[in-house]
């Protein structure tokens, strides 16, 4: 089904191609043939900057969460074989400190459809009835249009080609890398491994978040979900893989500065 000719999305995918192709205009004469992919990034820019007001709403809930973590886990062991008066319990000392465990999400739920839109617009070849100009754009000699995999499955990939997808593919990733050395979780001092894992392994009925974050398995898989958007960037357009670089490192170096504006408490060895 083609979500672009649907009456109730076919007018936002054309406002959103107006858009674009509106940016590329003026900035052609600057930028010439890359003036489409200079848009996109440009139009991620003003995204991630009107959703900085969420992102310290969402900084600050994690600076909550952090510092109700030992009552979060007095109560798991108060309440350990009673996980419905667990979770009321925890509920309440969300409410009371006026956060909550979902504090954040928003950046992530805009985000979502606006590179959802992207994609779409460069995979048709018409947008609400009319010829979608943007596939005749390039960045750096390659079709907005093209991916990757796409590229490789027709057997038509050249090295020009594959230097710029593994260029974006191996920045994302290597944005990916440093997040997550930089944001790393902290174990207390006193905690080792073994310990993590017999807290994991002690409170199977009412999970310990900060004891499973201690856990090396845990750690171990965070640190791969820094990558996903990389191997994401391998299948989808180029114009989608621009997005991605951008609001990556956008993202770490916003959350390198409200770290220090809001820094994390220490965590405390259970």
């Amino acid at each position: 089904m083609d979500l672009t000719s649907l009456p109730l999305t076919s007018w936002l995918f054309d406002g959103a191609y107006g858009l674009l192709m509106g940016l590329a205009d003026i900035l052609a004469p600057f930028l010439g043939a890359t003036s489409a992919a200079a848009a996109i990034i440009l139009i991620t820019l003003v995204v991630r900057a009107a959703l900085i007001p969420t992102a310290i709403s969402m900084q600050r809930g994690m600076q909550s969460r952090a510092r109700l973590a030992p009552k979060m886990q007095e109560l798991q062991k108060k309440h350990k074989n009673n996980p419905e008066r667990l979770q009321r319990e925890m509920m309440q000392l969300y409410s009371d400190e006026g956060t909550s465990p979902f504090a954040g999400c928003l950046p992530m739920l805009v985000q979502a459809p606006v590179v959802g839109i992207i994609y779409a617009l460069f995979i048709h070849p018409q947008i609400n009835g009319h010829a979608n100009d943007l596939l005749t754009h390039t960045f750096a000699g390659v079709p907005l249009g093209s991916s990757l995999a796409g590229e490789i499955a027709a057997g038509t990939l050249t090295w020009p080609t594959a230097l710029v997808f593994g260029g974006i593919v191996v920045a994302i990733a290597a944005v990916g890398e440093i997040t997550r050395r930089v944001f790393r979780p902290k174990v207390p001092a006193t905690a080792d491994a073994s310990a993590a894992s017999k807290n994991v392994a002690k409170t199977d009925a009412a999970p310990n978040p900060a004891a499973a974050l201690q856990s090396p398995t845990v750690l171990k898989m965070l640190g791969f979900l820094q990558f996903i958007t990389a191997v994401f960037a391998c299948f989808v357009p180029l114009a989608a893989g621009l997005y991605l670089f951008t609001t990556v490192t956008w993202t770490l170096v916003q959350r390198i500065i409200l770290q220090r504006r809001f820094p994390m408490p220490e965590p405390v060895a259970a």
